[in-house]
């Protein structure tokens, strides 16, 4: 209603509301590590991070080794899921006070043998009555590798300062109980001994003048275990209902994984195939759990199989893993082991793999086939050097190869899922196709939320092929699909023909979205005709 003659503005909605594309390449490493949360999916964004967390390299697993290959190839976000098995333990110290009363329980702040490397220190200065400080050192070899200290911090638990609060709000070491009011017992240091009165004072102690955490801290079962390969499938894969193993990545939500990575699957038996069908178990519950959430499986290669026999002996039984949201990469690599620099190790590929993923995508776009000249690999070589003849039947089979060419260096060269053997005949042969399909639909299931309880009718489904038509041409645009024009690239539809009155009735809308792919061009064909010189 208006009241004064004049110029009146009124805003319309444009019914635009822009998809967003999803994340492509964060990755989930699920397997053993030297320290950290357990059954917990821990972000981390660089191998620094991760060897802060989890410890870095741990030589009984392969999931260690695969961390610092995906960083050094180009990864950028990793979900970290570490799992235990047997009867891992923390390793614990009680602190006494002067009168030998139990105070002060402090555990490592993960289970682990890592833990028994802990020791701490007190001081109290002279007169106090509630306040402390606590030195807190990780040794290895006998030299501190990590440090922390806190400052004046009380057993009054009414005190911004309380002990409890702050330990475990900011350590990365350990976790503090109070379990008693009194003060703990001041570690001697000084020759003569006298009680610390200063952290200045625990700073120059020794090793042996701090208290030692026990030496009660395990690992529990690890690759390379007599008892691993009983209890390995099961915590790798864990359950849904505790939110263990793969699932702990339930609890990203609402953040997402696009790659999968499993290497200590492969580390149950490699002398022999008693352990295949729990092998393969990981990985068929892990190629579902993918695909129920738009993402891509990297299967890693067994150390015991070599190009004559990997295709029977470990490809062909995946049996519903082998399907189009995931693929294998062969051989292995050999490279150096940061923990024993002077012998060679034999490292899984998926790390490095989904690294070159991740670098591809950023650069190419997903998709780009991680393959080719530009898809150097780094970290290793090859454990088996593949001529042309001996790749063929290989990649005709499905199974990606790492080759070592003159000039290029360690590069993939392939690109097949684990679906794409000539005769499965599958329209998901390649994997950037897959992916690109993937990152589609995964985009668009996020983009398309609102339209949950919108009146289900034409202005709706215009709103829909606005939006979702503005997303297909964007990508188009970057060349992600075949076609000069937007009509032969890609096809958007929602409408009646789409959406019957018996949907509307259900309460259901449908759109149509096809699009025409980008393949890679795997085998280029150069015809070459001699000519004399009057046909020319």
């Amino acid at each position: 209603m208006f009241d004064t003659p004049g110029v009146y503005v009124r805003e319309i909605p444009s019914g635009a509301r822009p998809i967003a594309g999803v994340s492509t390449s964060n990755t989930a490493f699920i397997g053993v590590f030297e320290r950290g949360p357990v059954n917990e999916a821990v972000r981390v964004t660089s191998y620094g991070e991760f060897e802060r967390i989890f410890g870095g390299l741990f030589a009984p697993g392969e999931a260690s080794y695969a961390v610092q290959h995906y960083f050094q190839n180009g990864g950028s976000v990793a979900f970290i899921v570490r799992v235990t098995a047997g009867s891992p333990a923390t390793a614990t110290v009680t602190l006494q006070d002067t009168g030998a009363a139990n105070v002060i329980d402090i555990n490592a702040s993960s289970e682990g043998a890592w833990g028994s490397n802990i020791a701490v220190g007190v001081a109290v200065e002279a007169g106090a009555t509630d306040m402390f400080t606590l030195l807190v050192r990780e040794y290895i070899g006998g030299r501190v590798v990590r440090e922390e200290a806190f400052n004046d911090i009380s057993t009054n638990t009414a005190s911004p300062r309380y002990c409890e609060s702050v330990v475990n709000r900011d350590s990365e070491l350990i976790t503090l109980n109070q379990i008693a009011g009194g003060l703990p017992e001041p570690n001697n240091v000084g020759s003569p001994a006298v009680a610390a009165l200063t952290l200045d004072a625990l700073l120059e102690a020794p090793l042996a003048q701090l208290t030692a955490m026990s030496t009660n801290g395990t690992n529990g079962t690890v690759p390379g275990d007599a008892g691993w390969p009983a209890v390995a499938s099961a915590a790798l894969r864990g359950t849904e209902a505790a939110g263990t193993g793969i699932y702990a990545l339930n609890a990203i939500v609402p953040e997402q994984f696009n790659l999968m990575c499993i290497p200590d699957a492969v580390t149950l038996d490699v002398t022999n195939n008693s352990q295949l069908g729990n092998m393969v178990a990981i990985y068929q519950e892990a190629n579902t759990y993918c695909r129920n959430n738009f993402a891509f499986l990297l299967v890693d290669i067994p150390g015991n199989l070599d190009r004559t026999n990997v295709i029977a002996n470990w490809i062909a039984p995946l049996g519903s893993a082998r399907g189009p949201n995931a693929a294998a990469y062969f051989p292995r690599l050999e490279g150096p082991d940061g923990l024993d620099p002077l012998n060679p190790r034999s490292l899984p590929t998926s790390g490095a793999v989904a690294g070159l993923y991740a670098r591809t995508d950023s650069t190419r776009g997903v998709w780009k086939a991680p393959a080719g000249t530009e898809a150097r690999i780094a970290g290793g070589a090859p454990e088996e050097l593949l001529t042309d003849r001996q790749h063929g039947p290989l990649n005709t089979a499905g199974l990606n190869c790492l080759r070592a060419f003159p000039v290029y260096g360690v590069i993939n060269w392939g690109a097949r899922t684990l679906d794409g053997a000539d005769a499965r005949a599958s329209e998901w042969r390649y994997v950037p196709v897959r992916r690109l399909a993937l990152y589609i639909e995964s985009s668009l299931r996020r983009g398309l939320q609102w339209v949950v309880f919108e009146p289900n009718d034409e202005p709706l489904w215009g709103q829909i092929r606005l939006n979702v038509g503005a997303f297909m041409n964007q990508l188009h645009r970057q060349g992600a699909f075949q076609g000069a024009s937007a009509r032969d690239a890609f096809l958007v539809k929602c409408d009646s023909e789409t959406t019957t009155q018996a949907d509307i009735n259900l309460g259901i809308v449908n759109v149509l979205v096809a699009f025409a792919p980008v393949r890679p061009a795997e085998f280029v064909v150069l015809r070459i005709q001699q000519r004399t010189q009057t046909a020319a």
